[in-house]
Formats: C-alpha cells, sequence, structure tokens
C-alpha cells in the first residue's frame, strides 16, 4: 500500500508499506546487482539510512541460483538485510549486446556472463524467480530499446512490454500477490505519445506502483526531464512513481519536483570507486594531492561512519596505494549523503519549502 502524506507544488512526500517495513519516499536506493552493494556489508549499508534497495533477480537466478537462495529462506536472510528489497527482472540487460541473444513475443534470450551458457527469460519465469526470491517489490519483465532506436522499432517494443506485463500479472500466485509488491515498467523511449500510450495501459491493469524505465541511458538531460514531465500525468496519482536509474544529487530533486516517489541508480557508489566524494558543496576527487596532509573529514558537519573516524589524508592514503577500505569509506559517505538529502527533501516538502530547499541545494 502506499501512501501520500503531502504534496508541495507537485513535490509529494508518502510511506510505501512493505512486508520489511515502511519506506519513507522520496526514497533513494542502491543498487545491489548481485545480492550486495559493491565493498559493503549489510550492516554498513543499514548505517546509511537505507531503506530499501534493489537486486538484478536474473543475475541470482543464474548464480549462486534460486534453490541455494530459498534453502536459506529468502534473499533477506540470505543477505542478512532485514529492510526491503526490490528485484528488478533483468530486462535492461537488453542494452548489453554482448548478453542479449535474441527478443521475441515469448520473452528474451540471453548468455550468461558467468558460463556463457543459454537462457530463455520469459514473464512467467521472471515472476517465478521473483517469487521465489521474496523480495518485497517485484518488477515485471520489459523491453527496454535504446536511446537510438527509431519510432517503429519503440512501437514493437512497447507492444512486447504490454503483453509482457499482462503475463507477468496472470502467472502471479495468491501466495505472492499477499506478500510482494507487482510494479510496471513503462518504456516508449523519448517519444511522449507512445510514453502516453504505455502509462495509459499498464494504468489500465491496475499495479501496484509504475516504474519509469528507459531513460537516462545516454539522451540529452533536457530531454529526459521533457520526457518525464509530459509522462506524470498519465500515470495514477495514488500509485508510487519509480524513476529507474536515476542518481545524481541534482537530477534526484528535480525529478522529485516532477512527482517522483522512488530512485535508484549505481550513482554514488560507482563514482565513490573512481574517488569521487560528493558533499552538500559539490563533489571532489579525494586523491588529489592537496589532501594528502588535510586530517578534517571528507565533510565538515558529516555523521556518517567515515567522517566521524577517518581524515581527508588517511583516505587519500589508502586509494592512492590501492587500499580496499579507501573504496568502502567513500562508498559510505556517499550514500550517507544521498541517504541524508532525500531525508532533507522530505522535510523540506512537508514544510511546504521544497522549492526553496532545492534552488538552494543548486546554488
Amino acid at each position: 500500500m502506499f501512501k501520500i502524506l503531502h504534496e508541495d507544488d507537485g513535490a509529494r512526500v508518502g510511506k510505501l508499506y512493505t512486508a520489511h517495513g515502511a519506506i519513507d519516499t522520496p526514497a533513494f536506493l542502491p543498487v545491489a546487482t548481485k545480492g550486495s552493494v559493491k565493498t559493503l556489508s549489510s550492516e554498513e549499508l543499514a548505517e546509511t539510512h537505507t531503506q530499501a534497495l534493489i537486486t538484478n533477480s536474473f543475475l541470482l537466478y543464474l548464480k549462486p541460483g534460486v534453490e541455494v537462495i530459498t534453502n536459506a529462506g529468502s534473499l533477506h536472510e540470505f543477505m542478512s538485510w532485514r529492510r526491503a528489497i526490490f528485484t528488478d527482472s533483468g530486462g535492461y540487460q537488453m542494452l548489453r549486446k554482448d548478453f542479449l541473444l535474441g527478443v521475441s513475443k515469448k520473452g528474451v534470450k540471453f548468455r550468461s556472463p558467468f558460463d556463457g551458457s543459454k537462457h530463455l527469460l520469459t514473464p512467467e519465469k521472471c515472476m517465478e524467480i521473483q517469487e521465489a526470491l521474496g523480495s518485497d517489490v517485484a518488477m515485471v519483465l520489459d523491453d527496454c530499446p535504446s536511446y537510438k532506436s527509431d519510432y517503429e522499432y519503440v512501437q514493437d517494443s512497447l507492444r512486447r512490454t504490454l503483453d509482457w506485463a499482462v503475463r507477468c500479472k496472470g502467472s502471479r500466485t495468491c501466495f505472492a500477490s499477499e506478500k510482494q509488491m507487482l510494479f510496471a515498467i513503462i518504456q516508449g523511449g523519448i517519444f511522449n505519445d507512445v510514453r502516453k500510450e504505455s502509462a495509459e495501459k499498464l494504468a489500465e491493469l491496475d499495479f501496484d506502483g509504475y516504474g519509469i524505465g528507459g531513460l537516462s541511458i545516454g539522451e540529452p538531460k533536457k530531454v529526459m526531464f521533457e520526457t518525464l514531465k509530459n509522462m506524470i500525468p498519465s500515470i495514477p496519482t495514488e500509485k508510487p512513481r519509480y524513476l529507474m536509474g536515476v542518481g545524481s544529487p541534482a537530477e534526484l530533486l528535480k525529478s522529485i519536483s516532477l512527482g517522483i516517489d522512488i530512485f535508484d541508480s549505481a550513482f554514488p557508489t560507482r563514482n565513490a570507486r573512481h574517488n569521487a566524494v560528493y558533499t552538500k558543496s559539490g563533489k571532489y576527487n579525494i586523491t588529489k594531492g592537496r589532501f594528502a596532509q588535510d586530517f578534517v573529514p571528507l565533510e565538515e558537519h558529516c555523521k556518517c561512519h567515515a567522517c566521524k573516524n577517518y581524515s581527508m589524508a588517511y583516505i587519500n592514503h589508502l586509494l592512492r596505494v590501492y587500499e580496499t577500505l579507501g573504496m568502502r569509506l567513500v562508498t559510505i559517505h556517499n550514500l550517507h549523503s544521498i541517504q541524508n538529502l532525500m531525508k532533507e527533501a522530505r522535510k523540506a516538502i512537508a514544510s511546504d519549502e521544497f522549492e526553496e530547499f532545492k534552488n538552494s541545494f543548486r546554488r
């Protein structure tokens, strides 16, 4: 169930109630593709105030396999993660041409990146895997066209996405429907009429929430936001809106102002592994020489584990000698920073001050 608590000129603050607790929205989900957020333990992840995360169900199906995870009890038990988990279908991997073998009405044929074996992922198989994993929110199998796909291909892609959404919903068991929410994924490239058709037809099927896929994959940011703005009115107001793959601070705030409730991205963690530290006053590269003897935290007043215990100079040293601990500490800080941004955004919306907060942050 999703409940909107307050709106401020389009921006919304709410709660998404899952089997593993309520998620305050707007919310940001770190990406735990193979069952972990790179370099962090589940305990460290929880300390960043992360409420939920997203994993890739198809990659987990390939390795370690559904049987291993079900023998552990569930994906939550396997990962020792007591909070909410979203599972993606694996359809996004269609953008990886070395991974994709073909697409048909039946589903998507993939080559395993682990052993080269071939697999057909159908909507029914997709639901079977996600039900077995026991995630709180499952995503339908969708056809994600690349940014430069032409209009005819995108229309054909949408037909598959809609058909697969119907099949995903129809294959659900009663048990899964009670314990696990199911989100559709709106596609349509950058073509407003196709996006509108996708949103409206999926709305008729009454899913628990609506993901927005196929954006932030190479198109100019101006185009992304124009597409998003035109699409929002076609998504049911009372349902959670989930923009997939967006995670930079400025893009998060802009999207929240348009009415987006949930986000996921590898942005803060991937950038941490490339030495980028995110703060309220901007980002910087911690490996620069000027930080080698700077014995202050990564960010003044930050309360994350890294900033409370270690200096810039130490983390600079770790990264320059390729010690994994350096990447872990910057990852902890970046996730804490993003989660704190979401907390402050929720507070600003509840106080009818979001526009001022957004503009102040940008300045």
